[in-house]
């Protein structure tokens, strides 16, 4: 916990929702929703499970159940009652990730696991994306407690997920002054008070029970009988304290199950609390976690990071591109296991081949896939430039009728922004067909071969043959690359004169013929479910506005650092594999033939034409 708000540029700021921590396990068929200590939530917040069904992938969740009073203002008292008002408003506030479609994310840094919980997230009426904001806690704080909220967290932006560990990379910052403490017992009632007088209170320290104050503020008539309910099954004749405490009235001692919280004005040297009043029983902390010593050994540790020092690892380089300074970090991070290629290494390629692949990046919108832990580790899709983006590098809001929100895509224009697009994990380069200035009209038309796994390269060699005959046929020129991975890649050039649907429909007719000519080879349907497994699939649909493909000259994240390399078309025989271009040789290649890929960018084709000619 720490004692004040600060600002910091390696911290990043949180509401602290006050509600129930929870776990939401979509992992399985059945989804699983139960606190830190394993409380099965499931049936109790139906809603939410319910709610996250509508979710698009495997993940588990961490977040908080927040239940939202007559004002729209969290309330904890409303959601302990949830049983007397099943048609309570509540909502899943979720703040992190840790496993997404088959893969632990709780190694990767907190604003990856964020990006990558943002763009997995659907959210709905009650499944929420918990925001943050970077640097500014002051500010936040302030904004926290106008709206009357309880308060916020800092988490350290570099911080992996330890789970069921206290860390000073996340520290509480509350409004008020606020503890947990165990009940210990109750006094009696004086005056017309009823069931009891004051709640006994006590936390363990160094594995001894020790008494901390009691409380009998904070209660009305309804809370009273509640919370007496709870403590009748609990009484017990001997006092948990190995000194008993002195008290005003008679005390009845209970088992030490409950956990109360309580606010305060402050801690004597003796733990006790002043002025302690009730605010609510916990039944989402187990009593045994409650204890004094690991309190003030965090606060301890929390002194030392309230100000952290800026620091930058062996293998983080400040460099100098052009005229923007970048902090290129984790440069020895090992990106391909099995070659012994390192971040840096992928970094240094790309700015060897700029010149070259630059203008098929440039004006294009990005989607980053990123692999922040190597082409091993888990990768994610990310659309989005986030709000610690550069200012200097260009972006380019765009509407997405799919998901009805703009989206903020990044524009590689430079050399800088590509090694910043390197260094945040992009192994591969992804990019629209068309440029952000005529976004409904792509420069080229794209015809992917895609193998199954059962065929082998050969298979592709003979339908690209193939593809060739058909634009021989329609005097029309085509431009070979390999995918990178398992396929062919053949480009015409449309230099932006046709529609998104005109470009796509003319790339089905002439995977039509294709098929015609290579029946048993080759298929067009599109479902992996109906598709026969031993057929080429001929997608012409990667002509549709915001698909992407790996760029020509683009690293992809396979065993051997293959490279998306520009063939002639007398290269495309029997012995060509696709690793055949790599990191290695791919720069040489380059220097050798010049960019055979650059008229994929220049004079469009005659689509009419070409149509009259096949016809």
């Amino acid at each position: 916990m720490a004692d004040k708000p600060f600002d910091d540029r390696e911290w990043a700021f949180e509401i602290k929702w006050d509600g129930y921590r929870a776990i939401a396990d979509l992992s399985k068929d059945a989804i699983r929703l139960y606190s830190r200590n394993g409380i099965d939530f499931s049936e109790k917040f139906k809603k939410i499970v319910n709610s996250l069904k509508l979710q698009e992938h495997q993940m588990v969740l961490d977040g908080e159940i927040v239940a939202y009073d007559d004002a729209g203002k969290p309330n904890f008292q409303w959601l302990q009652r949830i049983g007397d008002n099943p048609n309570l408003v509540l909502s899943y506030q979720v703040f992190d990730i840790l496993w997404l479609n088959g893969h632990s994310t709780e190694n990767l840094s907190y604003l990856q696991r964020k990006e990558l919980l943002k763009n997995a997230l659907v959210e709905n009426e009650i499944i929420k994306f918990s925001d943050h904001i970077l640097e500014n806690g002051i500010t936040f704080f302030q904004a926290a407690k106008d709206m009357g909220l309880e308060g916020i967290i800092a988490k350290k932006t570099d911080s992996i997920y330890k789970e069921n560990v206290r860390s000073s990379e996340w520290l509480k910052i509350k409004i008020h002054k606020s503890d947990e403490a165990i009940v210990c017992g109750f006094t009696e009632p004086k005056g017309s008070r009823k069931k009891f007088g004051a709640l006994i209170l006590g936390k363990y320290f160094k594995g001894e029970m020790v008494f901390c104050g009691h409380t009998g503020g904070g209660f009305n008539d309804t809370s009273l009988s509640e919370i007496y309910e709870k403590l009748k099954p609990l009484i017990t004749k001997k006092s948990v304290f190995k000194v008993t405490p002195k008290t005003n009235t008679k005390p009845t001692w209970v088992k030490p199950e409950l956990v109360a919280e309580v606010k305060y004005t402050e801690l004597t040297k003796d733990h006790i609390y002043r002025h302690p009043i009730f605010l609510r029983l916990r039944d989402d902390i187990e009593s045994d976690d409650v204890a004094f010593g690991t309190e003030k050994q965090l606060k301890n540790e929390t002194m030392k990071k309230a100000e952290p020092q800026k620091r930058s690892g062996k293998d983080d380089v400040v460099k100098k591109i052009g005229n923007k300074e970048l902090k290129l970090t984790n440069q020895n991070k090992i990106y391909f296991p099995h070659d012994d290629i390192t971040k840096g290494d992928v970094i240094t390629f790309y700015q060897s081949i700029s010149q070259y692949i630059l203008p098929h990046l440039r004006a294009r919108p990005q989607s980053m896939n990123r692999y922040p832990n190597g082409i091993e580790g888990l990768s994610f899709f990310q659309k989005d430039a986030s709000e610690e983006t550069p200012e200097w590098i260009e972006t380019q809001k765009v509407f997405s009728e799919s998901s009805d929100k703009y989206i903020n895509y990044i524009i590689c224009n430079d050399k800088a922004t590509l090694a910043y697009l390197n260094n945040l994990g992009c192994i591969e380069l992804n990019v629209w067909t068309s440029k952000i200035q005529k976004a409904d009209h792509p420069d080229y038309l794209v015809l992917d071969l895609d193998p199954s796994e059962k065929n082998s390269f050969e298979d592709v060699i003979e339908t690209a043959q193939t593809v060739k005959e058909v634009l021989d046929l329609a005097g029309v020129e085509g431009y070979p690359k390999t995918s990178g991975s398992s396929g062919i890649h053949i480009y015409i050039p449309m230099n932006a004169k046709y529609s998104y649907e005109q470009v796509k429909d003319f790339g089905h007719l002439l995977m039509q013929m294709v098929h015609q000519k290579l029946p048993d080879l080759t298929t067009l349907e599109r479902s992996l479910q109906k598709r026969d497994k031993n057929k080429i699939y001929l997608d012409y649909l990667q002509n549709r506005s915001g698909q992407t493909l790996a760029s020509v000259y683009s690293l992809r994240p396979k065993d051997g650092a293959p490279v998306s390399m520009p063939l002639e078309w007398n290269e495309i025989k029997n012995g060509l594999k696709p690793t055949d271009f790599n990191i290695y040789n791919a720069l040489d290649r380059i220097k050798e033939k010049g960019d055979i890929f650059k008229p994929t960018l220049g004079k469009g084709i005659d689509m009419l034409k070409a149509i009259k000619k096949l016809s």
